[in-house]
C-alpha cells in the first residue's frame, strides 16, 4: 500500500510517500516555490513524491496528516481563557482564521487534495489525523536502526505536549510522559533568538553559532528568574516574562527589564550583549536536555535514544548529550522539525493503525542518507542550461570529479548539484556550496560574498567517514551532519596572546587549525561523514580532493543565499551560481565557468542581489 504523509499550515510543510512502509520519497513545500519555510498545502511537494514513486494519486490508499486540528483549537481556546483578559487583541485576530479555514481542517485538506488531483468526492475515507509529538516519535523511531529504544521529542509546541517522552517496541509507540504548553523548551529558546533580533523558526541556527563568542553571564539569572528545572528534566517557566500565549511577541516588558533593554533590532550590530545571552540560553538548554536524557534511561530502561521535534536539530546539544555516555546510541531524524511530521504521520499509518510488523534490526536506518526528493537526468539538464543561456560542457564521470577536485584545490567556491535532493534544512553533499576547508579566508569570503549573511555563521566539514577519527574527536557516524565535537588536538594551532585577547567577531581572524573554515572559535565543527553506500559521487569527489591535498574534507554549506531556500532544480542552481561570486557550477556532469558565462547575463543575476 501507499502512503502519503502531508505536513502544513504551520511552517515548513512537506509530503512524502511510503510503499508498504519503506520511504520512497520526501521532500518540502519551500523547495518548488521558492518561500523559505513555506507553510502552504504542499502541492509541489506532493506531485514531486508521486512521480519519484512513478505512480498516481489512484495508487494512494492512504492519507496522513502530522497533527490534529481540534486538539490544537481548543489549546488555543484554553489558552486565551486562561489569561483572559490579557491578550484580547490577539484573540480576536486569531479567530477568525481560525473558525474560517483551521477548525475545519479536514475539509480544507481534503479541498486542496481535490485541487492537486482534479477530484471530487475520493478522499474523506482515506484521510487519517496522527497527533503532532506523535508524528515526532514516529519519524525518529522507525526509520531508525534500533528495535527498541527511548524517544524524546522536544519542539515549540504541538497540539498541547512540547516535550514527551516515549518508548518504541518494534512496531509500537507508547508515549509515557509529557510536558505541555505553555511550558516548552523550544519556545523558551525561540524567545532568545527573537531578542537577540533573529528571526524566530530560522534564526534559531544562529543563535546556536553566535553562542561561542560569549560568556554564560546571563545563565544564572534565567534559571533564577524564567525557569524552574527539576531533576528528571521536566521544568515550567515563569509566564510573566513572555508573551507568545496571548500578544503578538515573544517576550514581555518584564523581560526586557530583566535583561536591561528591548530586543536588538533584526539586520543592526550584535553586541556582546547577544553573545552571552546566545551561550546562557545555550547552557541552559543542554542542561535540560541532558538531564531529559538521563531520566528517559531511568524511566525506560532503554539502552538506545531517538530524537526529533525542531530542539533536535541542536546539534552543540546533540555533541554534548553523546560526551555524557548515557545510552550505548542515539540517532536524530534528519528532518526533525515538522517536515518530519509528515514522514512521522505516514510511518503512524502503517505501524501503529494498520498493525503491520516492522523489518528486522538493520545496521543503517532506512532514510537512505536523506537523499529522497527529486533529481534530474542528463537530458533534462542540458534542455535547462540551453533554454537559461548558459555556456557549459559536459564532462564523463572520471572527469568531473577530476576537474571539480582540481578547482576547489586552486581555492575556487563551487556549487554542487547531484542526484537526488536532501530531505530537512542540511545540506548533504547533493544541493551543496563546497570549498576548500584549508583557506583561512573561505568562511568570510563564502558569508559575505557567496551566502551574504553575517560573517559569524560556521561552516560545516564534509569528511570521508573512513578518516574521521583522524581529525574530529567523534566516535559515532554523523551523517545528516547533527553532531558537534573537536577537532583533535594535534590539528589544532595554539593561539597567541594577542590571538586570544580578540574580541567578539574578531576572534574569526585566528587561524584555529589546519582546517580553519571549518573551525569554530571553540575549535568544534558541525560534522558530515560521507558514505559510499549513500553517495557514490560526493564520497569520490573527496576521495580524489584527499589524494590531491592530504585532506579527507571539503566545507559543505547549503547551496543558496540568505533569505532563500536550498536550490532544488537546474534553474535555481544557476540562478544563485550566477547571482553570486562562486567560480564553478556542477549540475550532474554538466560543468560551468563563471568567466565563460554571458556578461550580460552575469550582470542581470548579481542585480537580483545587489551586487558591486
Amino acid at each position: 500500500m501507499y502512503i502519503l504523509g502531508v505536513s502544513a499550515f504551520y511552517h515548513d510543510s512537506a509530503a512524502c510517500i511510503l510503499k508498504n512502509g519503506e520511504i520512497i520519497a520526501a521532500v518540502q513545500e519551500e523547495r518548488f516555490t521558492r518561500v523559505k519555510h513555506d507553510m502552504r498545502f504542499p502541492s509541489n511537494a506532493i506531485l514531486s513524491c508521486l512521480k519519484q514513486a512513478e505512480i498516481s494519486h489512484h495508487d494512494i490508499g492512504l492519507v496522513a496528516f502530522y497533527e490534529k486540528p481540534f486538539l490544537k483549537f481548543e489549546r488555543l481556546l484554553e489558552t486565551y481563557l486562561a489569561f483572559a483578559p490579557r491578550g484580547f487583541s490577539s484573540f480576536s485576530k486569531a479567530m477568525p482564521l481560525w473558525i474560517k479555514d483551521k477548525l475545519f481542517q479536514k475539509l480544507t485538506l481534503i479541498s486542496e487534495l481535490d485541487k492537486v488531483f482534479n477530484t471530487t468526492n475520493v478522499w474523506e475515507d482515506k484521510l487519517l489525523f496522527s497527533e503532532h509529538h506523535l508524528s515526532h516519535a514516529a519519524s525518529a523511531f522507525y526509520p531508525s536502526p534500533f528495535q527498541n529504544a527511548a524517544i524524546l521529542t522536544m519542539d515549540g509546541v504541538g497540539e498541547w505536549a512540547t516535550t514527551s517522552l516515549g518508548v518504541g517496541d518494534e512496531n509500537n509507540i507508547s508515549i509515557e510522559k509529557e510536558i505541555h504548553f505553555p511550558h516548552s523548551l523550544g519556545l523558551l529558546y525561540s524567545a532568545f533568538t527573537a531578542y537577540t533580533g533573529f528571526r524566530v523558526n530560522s534564526g534559531e541556527y544562529k543563535l546556536m553559532g553566535l553562542a561561542p563568542y560569549g560568556e554564560p553571564k546571563y545563565y544564572k539569572k534565567i534559571k533564577d528568574n524564567l525557569i524552574d528545572i527539576k531533576d528528571d528534566g521536566s521544568f515550567r517557566l515563569n509566564m510573566d516574562y513572555f508573551n507568545y500565549c496571548t500578544g503578538l511577541t515573544m517576550t514581555s516588558n518584564k523581560f526586557n527589564s530583566l535583561f536591561d533593554g528591548k530586543p536588538r533590532k533584526p539586520e543592526s550590530n550584535i553586541s556582546q550583549k547577544e553573545m552571552d545571552m546566545a551561550a546562557s540560553i545555550q547552557m541552559l538548554t543542554e542542561e535540560v536536555i541532558i538531564k531529559l536524557a538521563r531520566d528517559a534511561a531511568k524511566t525506560t530502561g532503554q539502552k538506545n535514544l531517538c530524537l526529533a521535534g525542531g530542539v533536535a536539530l541542536n546539534c552543540v546539544a546533540n555533541g554534548k548529550l553523546l560526551k555524557e555516555a548515557i545510552f550505548e546510541d542515539i540517532w536524530v531524524q534528519p528532518a526533525a522539525g515538522d517536515a518530519g511530521g509528515a514522514l512521522g504521520a505516514a510511518l503512524n499509518i502503517h505501524y501503529l493503525y494498520l498493525g503491520n510488523s516492522r523489518p528486522a534490526v538493520k545496521t543503517k536506518d532506512s532514510m537512505r542518507g536523506s537523499y529522497l526528493g527529486p533529481e534530474f537526468k542528463d537530458d533534462e539538464i542540458k534542455k535547462s542550461l540551453t533554454e537559461l543561456g548558459a555556456r557549459f560542457e559536459k564532462l564523463d564521470e572520471s572527469k568531473i570529479i577530476e576537474t571539480t577536485a582540481n578547482a576547489l584545490a586552486n581555492g575556487m567556491a563551487i556549487g554542487w548539484m547531484q542526484g537526488r535532493m536532501e530531505f530537512g534544512p542540511r545540506a548533504l553533499g547533493a544541493r551543496s556550496i563546497i570549498a576548500d576547508p584549508r583557506s583561512p579566508k573561505m568562511q568570510k569570503q563564502l558569508n559575505l560574498k557567496v551566502k551574504f549573511r553575517e560573517s559569524f555563521r560556521p561552516f560545516a566539514p564534509s569528511i570521508l567517514s573512513e578518516e574521521l577519527s583522524d581529525w574530529f574527536d567523534l566516535e559515532v557516524d554523523s551523517p545528516y551532519m547533527l553532531y558537534v565535537a573537536q577537532v583533535i588536538q594535534k590539528k589544532q594551532f595554539k593561539m597567541t596572546k594577542d590571538q586570544e585577547s580578540l574580541f567578539g567577531i574578531d576572534k574569526l581572524n585566528a587561524e584555529r587549525s589546519q582546517i580553519p573554515s571549518v573551525t569554530h572559535i571553540d575549535y568544534s565543527a558541525r560534522i558530515q561523514t560521507v558514505h559510499q553506500d549513500t553517495n557514490p559521487k560526493y564520497h569520490q569527489l573527496l576521495n580524489h580532493f584527499f589524494k590531491l591535498t592530504g585532506c579527507p574534507i571539503l566545507v559543505n554549506t547549503s547551496f543558496n543565499v540568505r533569505g532563500e531556500p536550498i536550490v532544488c532544480s537546474t534553474d535555481d542552481a544557476f540562478k544563485c551560481f550566477m547571482g553570486t561570486e562562486l567560480d564553478h557550477l556542477i549540475v550532474g556532469n554538466y560543468f560551468l565557468n563563471k568567466h565563460d558565462q554571458d556578461d550580460a547575463l552575469n550582470k542581470s543575476y548579481k542585480n537580483k542581489y545587489k551586487l558591486d
